[in-house]
């Protein structure tokens, strides 16, 4: 599915304010348990490096302003890098593009069973979600994804227009600046069997979760014990055998 344009009747004015203090923020349900887990999954498997720097949110508000309103989109998953630390003690709700930092470099939307305002590109009354990240913020990578269907769509701004990609023949996409592919992988994490967004590196190999991670050492540790243990038992043979020839294998 792709969105139709219509210019706009009149010119946009596009500014970038800081967040009020005092702006009340939509309190809008989270659609459904996965997303957050979703979201999730795809911050722990990324390599400290991608980490440093970056503000990786959920569900965050990022932030313009069109024609003297402040507009506020909150994407399912976000990246930006770089971003400074936040200096306050207070926790942070917002992030405005080129006044606190750089455009995100990918955002994502998380498809329940009723689509919302991820295709719509309203301009006027209510802006949509497709019109507020290609034309307003310009996010170079959007990513909307269908996790019940397994439906992966990945569109690249080209030519001031979202263009969708073409997966490789292993079904990924390569994400720019995170010199990472996205891609799907089915299996059961925190209670939940179905559908994950995953990263693979250039290789070939997929980033692992720290779960993982730690099974690996897990059985990495397990097996290093059982080849000692082997290796203690030839010993002991050898020993045992020297000593029935006479031999004092201590000698």
């Amino acid at each position: 599915m792709t969105a139709i344009h219509q210019p706009p009747t009149s010119p946009i004015k596009i500014t970038w304010p800081v967040l009020p203090d005092d702006f009340i923020l939509p309190d809008d349900p989270v659609d459904d348990t996965d997303h957050p887990l979703l979201a999730i999954a795809l911050l722990q498997a990324l390599p400290p490096q991608l980490i440093e720097s970056s503000l990786i949110t959920t569900n965050f508000a990022l932030c313009s302003g069109i024609n003297n309103r402040i507009i506020v989109k909150a994407p399912d998953w976000m990246y930006v890098r770089p971003v400074e630390p936040w200096p306050h003690s207070y926790p942070r709700r917002s992030y405005t593009p080129n006044t606190e930092g750089p455009i995100p470099l990918i955002v994502m939307e998380f498809l329940s069973e009723n689509y919302g305002e991820e295709y719509s590109i309203e301009f006027q009354h209510r802006i949509g979600k497709w019109y507020f990240y290609e034309q307003v913020v310009k996010v170079p990578i959007y990513v909307i994804f269908q996790p019940q269907t397994a439906r992966l769509e990945v569109y690249a701004l080209e030519s001031q227009r979202y263009q969708i990609q073409n997966p490789s023949a292993d079904g990924r996409y390569w994400i720019p600046g995170l010199e990472l592919f996205l891609g799907i992988w089915s299996g059961r994490r925190d209670n939940r069997t179905g559908n994950w967004l995953r990263w693979w590196n250039i290789a070939g190999e997929m980033l692992p979760w720290p779960e993982e991670v730690a099974e690996t050492e897990r059985l990495r540790a397990e097996q290093l014990a059982q080849r000692s243990e082997a290796e203690r038992q030839r010993s002991e043979k050898l020993a045992q055998r020297l000593r029935e020839l006479g031999v004092d294998p201590d000698s």
